[in-house]
């Protein structure tokens, strides 16, 4: 590391050591989310872009730390960190086809039977978390 600033090697190293891993969250960003490439002509509509790509980034994030890392993964020794492309392919890229029954929709998930389980177990986390705000829909059903 190189640094203009006059102080001891180790007071460097600690004052840097709390951003060590924003470079691997903006080769996320650049990999996972396309934001290397959503320049336009206008200036606010490069904004728009951004804001929208970082609020996905966001509520993935958020997503990642408060289900994927709590008790979703008791079965191994060490929480695992997935990256958004794992959880691209893992959660979203799935066949599916939606039923009704008794006039309630059900949607129908196209996995195989281990992958069943994690996303049981999913679900159940999301059913314990508590936002930290309360939301009343604007249109119910």
């Amino acid at each position: 590391m190189t640094t203009d600033l006059d102080l001891p090697a180790e007071t460097v190293w600690r004052m840097y050591r709390g951003r060590a891993d924003c470079e691997n969250r903006i080769k996320e960003l650049k990999y996972d989310f396309a934001a290397d490439s959503f320049n336009m002509k206008d200036f606010w509509a490069t904004e728009a872009a951004l804001n929208v790509v970082m609020l996905a980034y966001n509520l993935m994030s958020l997503f990642r730390q408060v289900l994927l890392k709590t008790s979703l993964v008791r079965s191994s020794p060490a929480p695992v960190q997935h990256t958004l492309q794992t959880l691209r392919y893992k959660l979203f890229a799935k066949a599916a086809y939606i039923t009704t029954e008794a006039r309630k929709p059900i949607l129908n998930l196209a996995m195989a039977m281990q992958q069943r389980v994690w996303m049981r177990g999913l679900w159940e986390a999301s059913n314990t978390f508590d936002l930290p705000a309360k939301f009343s829909p604007v249109y119910s059903p």
